[in-house]
């Protein structure tokens, strides 16, 4: 495995971090996630439970082990810092100034392991007058101009369903953590790694910030529409609505086509992107006068025959039962030796030699706790004493 070796100390909870520090599982790292010794990760106890177990904590927490500790103690600290000792990485998503309360500053680890990499994920960033404000997804969908350029012109602004600034951080984590490794193999040095909810959707902005950077003004929202190209969308054929995306001039003319509007490559009002973009009810209607003759079927077979974008607009369930997303496996089926099947996604990145796999089921609360104060150095009687004073 790509990480196979690498020991990662995960103090994050909800969804951020778990997310980043399950990619870096997948990958081979191990990864010992830290958690209150009551409740656990606050997802536990979040969206649909099987015979106990939430379904939600499952999709972020494969391929990890569960240390359960009490940070309010100084003992608890005490072998949290002999874990760290034995760390390559530790990851949090606490607000900034929260490591340092605990007793765990940059300066603080490097001291405990100097090679350390540390990687934090905030709301707003490490520093800056944002800095201490609190934040969930929501609000960097709301701060990063996401959600004021999404949905439909004249419509409310709109956030999109699953918690993008979680999932864009952690990955972007994940990225950040694999580069200071390889950093810290050239150089002998660790590395702090930071990134912020809000930064990780601007950065995803693309041609949207520089049209504000271009003309200073505010983006309109083009809801199914292309804010650059046109004709691009969804698309009303004789059943239901297909989405077609003709990004460039080749595409459209391959469009024209096969919808028998090869005449249109010549009308003088849709010669240019920027013609058919200025004329873009004109140029759809058009399209759709065509698309709605037929249904679906008809129109997936022969515009991927001719080269054309195309899809259904698929629900969920629709999607993993699709056969590409099948063959994809892009669902999988974890057996929990407690809690039996637990349906989760399937692994995004493919590696030819070494695929990601699931070798561990999302961990039951503090599952792992003995074992891994056993390999810290604790012998029974610490640890059953550690255990009956709840530090552990």
């Amino acid at each position: 495995m790509q990480l196979q070796g690498i020991r990662v100390v995960d103090l994050s909870r909800i969804v951020s971090g778990p997310f980043c520090s399950m990619f870096l599982a997948d990958m081979g790292a191990e990864v010992i996630k830290i958690e209150g010794v009551d409740d656990g990760d606050p997802v536990r106890h979040q969206g649909i439970l099987r015979q106990g177990f939430s379904l939600y904590f499952a999709s972020f927490n494969r391929n990890k082990r569960s240390l359960t500790l009490d940070l309010r103690s100084a003992e608890g600290k005490e072998v949290l810092r002999r874990l760290i000792a034995t760390a390559d990485v530790v990851l949090d998503n606490f607000r900034p100034g929260v490591m340092e309360k605990i007793g765990l500053s940059r300066a603080e680890l490097e001291r405990i392991k100097p090679d350390l990499v540390s990687c934090h994920i905030t709301g707003f960033g490490m520093d800056g007058p944002y800095s201490d404000r609190p934040s969930f997804d929501f609000i960097a969908q709301a701060m990063s101009g996401f959600m004021s350029v999404n949905g439909a012109e004249g419509e409310a602004p709109a956030r999109a369903a699953p918690p993008l600034s979680d999932l864009i951080a952690g990955a972007y984590a994940a990225m950040g953590v694999c580069a200071a490794l390889v950093r810290r193999e050239r150089t002998g040095r660790g590395e702090e790694v930071a990134v912020a909810l809000t930064d990780a959707m601007i950065a995803n902005l693309a041609f949207l910030a520089t049209h504000t950077f271009a003309t200073g003004e505010q983006p309109r929202r083009t809801g199914n529409d292309h804010a650059l190209v046109a004709p691009y969308g969804l698309f009303e054929a004789a059943d239901v609505d297909v989405a077609i995306a003709p990004s460039n001039d080749q595409v459209y003319y391959k469009l024209l086509d096969a919808l028998g509007l090869a005449h249109l490559r010549t009308h003088p009002e849709f010669l240019t992107n920027r013609d058919r973009f200025e004329r873009r009810g004109a140029i759809n209607a058009l399209v759709n006068a065509e698309i709605r003759k037929r249904p679906i079927a008809h129109w997936l077979d022969v515009l991927n025959a001719a080269g054309v974008p195309c899809g259904r607009v698929m629900s969920p369930p629709e999607v993993f039962d699709d056969p590409q997303v099948r063959h994809q496996q892009m669902k999988i089926t974890i057996d929990h030796p407690d809690h039996g099947p637990l349906d989760v996604l399937g692994f995004p990145i493919k590696f030819s030699d070494e695929p990601c796999r699931v070798h561990r089921p999302p961990p039951d609360l503090g599952a792992d706790t003995d074992a891994i104060l056993n390999e810290l150095g604790y012998d029974a009687a610490q640890i059953a004493s550690l255990r009956a004073r709840r530090v552990a």
